[in-house]
């Protein structure tokens, strides 16, 4: 049975109760109300956009409204944690050998920590207001960019990320749909104007025009979804890049607001920060999931990882990395196997890497391709 109540008393308290938990901001929207993000959805999954992402086609009937997902969804309740770093993370892409490793993925996976805050603050709501709920952070065929704007939380900007007035783009998003009743906040306006800073930053020309992002060139899917090797082409843009990409994040100047939440920033560890690529080459197993415990770098697991490793190894120019690099040609995964192969057609002397090709003993059909595709680059 459906709750209302029109008071803001209500929401008040609830807001209340967020920012004990750690929230940043903490908003409500109507959540059924008739939007344009179905058609943008659309479109994006018409033209193929999603890459190896299938279930984004799979749920889109399902992802296409609030109420699609779960009809008695009535309110939304929208949060978010402010993860804004304390410095540039561009200045990362400077020590080609070392990897960057996006800021969020830095410390532990925002996903658990975020989640315990959400059914803490859904329990309080349950047992103080009653009415049924369901908790969601970014792990549900819930679209909730769209709703955060409409809760006024911010907006959606060019990069397709949410923009806030308090945070810049730096913000974790968490929400709470229920079948209470509540008043909405609304919109809080703004927009990128003319900006167009986050879309001259991409490295690989992942949005086709503004508002849009075609997955398949962008840096955060092909190291963090995409399961096999990246494509050639798209393999020296990565840089340096071994986990996500925050270039079209960090530019953004809504960003010097977000140090006004400095002390609700996620810690990062200092592991974490640029770790060295000759360290992370040597990762068996058990150290690439001892380094990664309890962080969104494991669910990719260690032979994804180390595709990325090697590719910013070839990137870096480092003649000294080569020696890692060639022990991993024995790697028991082919797909480390073939990134290794294209890591040192860059990192050796032509002549090397042919004496090198002409010795190797590779039975896998893609390595082979490496290795003939290598010999034949200029």
């Amino acid at each position: 049975m459906t709750t209302s109540t029109s008071d803001t008393r209500t929401t008040e308290l609830i807001r209340k109760r967020a920012v004990e938990l750690g929230f940043d901001a903490c908003r409500f929207a109507d959540a059924r109300a008739g939007w344009e993000a179905e058609a943008r959805l659309r479109k994006f999954v018409e033209a193929g956009r999603y890459g190896e992402m299938g279930w984004m086609a799979d749920t889109e009937a399902r992802r296409r409204h609030p109420t699609a997902m779960w009809e008695g969804a009535r309110s939304a309740i929208m949060l978010g944690v402010n993860y804004g770093p304390d410095h540039d993370p561009l200045e990362a892409l400077e020590a080609r050998d070392r990897g960057a490793i996006s800021v969020y993925a830095q410390g532990d996976d925002y996903h658990e920590l975020i989640k315990g805050r959400l059914k803490q603050l859904a329990s309080f709501v349950a047992s103080r207001f009653g009415g049924e709920l369901k908790v969601f952070v970014d792990t549900a065929p819930l679209m909730e960019k769209p709703l955060a704007e409409r809760a006024g939380l911010g907006w959606q900007g060019k990069h397709t990320n949410l923009v806030s007035r308090d945070f810049g783009s730096w913000l974790f998003l968490g929400s709470i749909l229920t079948e209470l009743e509540l008043p909405s906040d609304g919109p809080s306006g703004g927009s990128c104007g003319q900006c167009r800073a986050c879309l001259d930053a991409c490295p690989t020309g992942a949005f086709p025009a503004p508002y849009q992002l075609d997955a398949r060139r962008c840096i955060s899917y092909l190291t963090i979804e995409l399961k096999g090797p990246v494509p050639a082409e798209l393999r020296p843009m990565l840089g340096n890049r071994i986990y996500g990409c925050d270039d079209c994040l960090a530019v953004c100047p809504w960003n010097k607001f977000a140090a006004r939440a400095r002390e609700q920033r996620l810690a990062a560890r200092e592991a974490l920060r640029s770790p060295a690529l000759a360290d992370l080459l040597e990762l068996d197993d058990p150290a690439f999931r001892a380094l990664f415990a309890k962080n969104p770098v494991k669910r990719i697991g260690r032979d994804r990882f180390l595709r990325n490793v090697l590719y910013a190894a070839g990137n870096s120019g480092d003649a000294a990395l080569a020696a890692p690099v060639k022990r991993r040609l024995d790697d028991s995964s082919p797909l480390v196997r073939g990134a290794a192969v294209w890591a040192l057609s860059r990192l050796l002397e032509p002549a090397a890497f042919a004496r090198l090709g002409e010795r190797a003993q590779e039975a896998d059909e893609a390595v082979c391709a490496e290795w003939a595709a290598a010999a034949l680059a200029p």
